[in-house]
């Protein structure tokens, strides 16, 4: 698309090879009548049009610069099966209540990426075309990948199913929380705080996305203090304990030298940040099904292209990613903490790490039917301002096979941190049952924790202190409904 071409809508039709410019549409890239086959990668891209830039064109630009296309006329495109190997729009649609937005849906043949690469997948689909200068804004909305593609990836090392096993905990989400503070701590006074949160009821402690090997604490160290206190608190328990290790470094030497460090140590969960990149993502993940670890991600530095309305990449799409890349745990929000999070958009996120098939919900913003084959489920994590005196709501949105990290709400607890932990323990239990007895946690969950804090002071304390704090504000990224066909 340039400012001097002219469009193939109410001009005289040009023929494709005939040289200089051409717009986009005119050279295939939008196809209408095109139906998308079951082998095919399908997106939906929001587009925002430069004043002036015709809608159709501007979506089959986005087909075109995302795959095979460039600003001109290339004679080279008749060595190739040049039909077969663009991108084709064949929809769009404006979107409701936003004027000059539209969803372009576009289809990809699945021989244009390498088998069980999510880099080649991102190179291609979210590459150049996301700084072409005829929009002013281009979000990548979601994604169906085809079974066929599904099947070139491994998947989690383990997923919900075999970490249960691993760990035989069932019937009740997992209990976790992060050291706090982030960064300061000396590595026995880290592993302290793993013991004292461990030891008061949490299954699982963990680094935080930042804490790698500073001068105050090297890994090492950190690891060894760290794992004392997870074997201590195991011992005195008699339940299963873990700590996520972080094992995020400057080059993948550095991160496999952490993650056998750690595994000699008897771990059984390492994790990593998602600003180590994709390949190196997907090689941790291989290293974990191989040796018999858990892997858990923190979505480090996601929001930076996730969370705009118009621009960027949704998470949702970034969950299958990862899905694929194969990840046990995943950060994906919490509705009610202190992050991100519309209710809807939220449950979106969920569904798709969790279930083996999600039908198209333009309310939750899934554009299409996902089929996952049998692909291993990804433990969603809830993390970020959460507390005991919201766990009846936790535990109706997100159910069971999830993690409920509370940082500073187990240890920022005023009688200490074994009381936080113990709180979370008691509040969860006590909901649990609750739920399970057939009561209804949204209107009878208050009286419940209330009737359970009778028993425990750590959770009556909890209650007292945190009982009323919420995050009440508007979020940016919630879905903007449209009816769409399921391909």
């Amino acid at each position: 698309m340039a400012a001097t071409s002219e469009s193939d809508r109410g001009t005289p039709e040009r023929d494709r090879w005939d040289p200089g410019v051409q717009s986009y549409a005119s050279m295939g890239y939008y196809a209408p009548d095109y139906e998308p086959k079951d082998t095919d990668v399908l997106a939906v891209f929001r587009v925002t049009p430069q004043p002036g830039v015709d809608p159709i064109e501007a979506s089959a630009a986005v087909a075109g610069e995302s795959s095979t296309a460039t600003w001109t006329v290339v004679w080279t495109d008749r060595l190739t099966a040049h039909d077969r190997y663009q991108a084709k729009c064949y929809r769009v649609d404006e979107v409701p209540g936003r004027p000059g937005e539209y969803f372009a849906y576009v289809a990809y043949d699945l021989d244009l990426f390498e088998e069980g690469s999510i880099t080649n997948l991102t190179s291609s689909v979210i590459g150049n075309v996301f700084g072409f200068k005829p929009l002013q804004a281009l979000r990548l909305e979601d994604m169906r990948i085809p079974v066929a593609y599904v099947k070139t990836f491994q998947g989690p090392p383990h997923g919900i199913v075999m970490e249960r096993e691993y760990l035989n905990k069932y019937g009740r989400p997992l209990l976790g929380a992060t050291v706090k503070p982030k960064l300061g701590l000396s590595a026995r006074n880290y592993g302290r705080v793993v013991y004292e949160a461990c030891k008061g009821g949490l299954d699982f402690t963990k680094d935080d996305e930042n804490i790698n090997s500073q001068p105050f604490m090297r890994w090492r160290d950190r690891y060894l203090f760290a794992m004392e206190g997870v074997n201590r608190a195991t011992a005195d328990t008699g339940e299963l304990k873990g700590h996520y290790l972080n094992v995020t470094a400057g080059d993948m030497e550095d991160m496999y030298e952490r993650a056998e460090f750690a595994k000699s140590l008897g771990s059984l969960i390492i994790m990593m940040d998602l600003t180590v990149g994709y390949t190196a993502m997907q090689s941790m993940s291989k290293w974990a099904r191989r040796n018999g670890m858990l892997l858990h991600l923190h979505r480090a530095g996601h929001s930076t292209y996730t969370r705009q309305k118009t621009h960027g990449v949704s998470f949702r799409v970034l969950a299958k990613w990862c899905r694929l890349i194969g990840v046990d745990h995943l950060h994906a929000g919490t509705v009610i903490g202190k992050l991100e999070g519309d209710p809807h958009t939220v449950k979106g996120f969920y569904d798709t790490l969790r279930d083996n098939h999600i039908p198209a919900n333009p309310r939750n913003g899934i554009f299409f039917d996902q089929d996952w084959a049998s692909l291993g489920g990804v433990m969603p994590v809830a993390s970020g301002g959460i507390h005991a005196g919201q766990m009846h709501q936790l535990l109706d949105l997100f159910g069971d096979d999830v993690i409920l990290q509370f940082g500073g709400g187990t240890i920022g607890h005023p009688l200490g941190i074994s009381a936080g932990a113990e709180a979370n323990r008691v509040a969860l239990e006590a909901v649990v049952k609750a739920r399970n007895e057939g009561r209804d946690l949204l209107k009878e969950g208050p009286e419940v924790l209330r009737k359970a804090a009778e028993g425990c002071r750590p959770l009556e304390v909890a209650l007292q202190t945190w009982g009323d704090v919420t995050f009440e504000y508007t979020s940016t990224d919630a879905p903007d409904a449209v009816p769409t066909a399921s391909r």
